[in-house]
């Protein structure tokens, strides 16, 4: 894509975001994720991302001024501190980057800001934290410092899936910036979105599986790595995939054999896929190490509707600025 935006990846994760974000048309200079795992899987999909490592791979130790003056700085930071699952400790929480990534935008910069977060981050607890957030954005020219609540399925991405995307667009360029409308797009069922991956080992209830997962997604859970193993989530969970005839207790090495009886479990695969991740998208690590990585993930399709409007906003003002 020819005249391609830069940004800083922070938390990035299994690389969910930092895809949509590609897509949207900004080049990677830097991918911060303290995880091994994670960082093997960036660097087996993109090896030409600068995926740092050693003490540069923690957000805490990163030093950004040498990529000062990327148009976007952008991330996932941890989630256990809004966490309706956790304590909701917020700032109280060690695991709080929220201050870490501040200091990474006044370092940089950009002309933009876009980090993401739990549904938990708009409960009436963090208000005064959330106005903190806001205030400290405006004193570094960000006119614009807002969040909005975000269904992954209004984007057709086949769960449900709430996230809190949370952007700061500099004075220069938050006139020109506006949040996607989604909702344009009819998520696939369950059924439809997984049905040949399902059949790929000859299952001959495919048809009759896909028929009754007739539904979207719940959202998908159970990415800690408290977690014994790979799950779909505790119980409400799977009685929810339940419903989709889907067993969520455990997830599958493969697709069911031909003569499979009973519920099928899902594969790494299918989740990320119901995740909105191309099945070229590849994951380090055995099942538990690669599902915890989907189960974590911010679905790209979103990451790309709202990164594509601030380089819409970021690309207009450059226009207008030379017309």
């Amino acid at each position: 894509m020819r005249g391609k935006l830069t940004s800083v990846e922070l938390c990035a994760g299994a690389g969910g975001q930092a895809l949509g974000i590609e897509q949207a048309g900004f080049a990677h200079q830097a991918c911060v994720e303290i995880d091994d795992w994670c960082r093997q899987t960036l660097m087996l999909n993109r090896p030409h991302w600068n995926v740092l490592q050693s003490d540069q791979a923690d957000l805490t130790q990163f030093d950004a001024r040498p990529y000062a003056g990327v148009d976007l700085v952008a991330g996932g930071v941890p989630c256990p501190p809004f966490s309706k699952a956790g304590k909701q400790l917020g700032a109280a929480d060690e695991r709080d980057l929220f201050p870490d990534a501040l200091r990474v935008v006044d370092e940089v910069r950009p002309k933009a800001v876009m980090l993401e977060n739990v549904r938990g981050f708009l409960d009436a607890v963090f208000h005064d934290y959330r106005q903190k957030l806001k205030a400290q954005l405006k004193a570094m020219g960000y006119s614009f410092a807002e969040w909005h609540l975000y269904n992954a399925s209004d984007f057709g991405v086949s769960q449900l899936r709430p996230r809190v995307v949370i952007v700061a667009v500099h004075d220069n360029y938050a006139d020109k910036f506006e949040w996607p409308k989604g909702g344009n797009l009819r998520p696939p069922t369950v059924g439809e979105k997984l049905r040949d991956l399902m059949g790929a080992n000859g299952w001959r209830g495919t048809d009759a599986w896909a028929e009754q997962a007739d539904e979207i997604a719940p959202t998908i859970v159970g990415g800690s790595k408290k977690h014994g193993g790979p799950d779909l989530g505790p119980t409400r969970a799977r009685q929810a995939w339940a419903a989709l005839g889907v067993n969520g207790k455990s997830i599958a090495e493969e697709a069911p054999e031909p003569d499979f009886d009973g519920m099928p479990r899902l594969t790494v695969r299918m989740v990320a896929r119901l995740q909105g991740f191309p099945d070229a998208w590849q994951f380090a690590g055995r099942k538990t190490a690669a599902y915890r990585q989907v189960g974590n993930a911010f679905p790209p399709p979103v990451a790309q509707a709202v990164a594509s409007n601030l380089r819409a906003a970021i690309t207009a003002r450059r226009l207008y600025s030379v017309a």
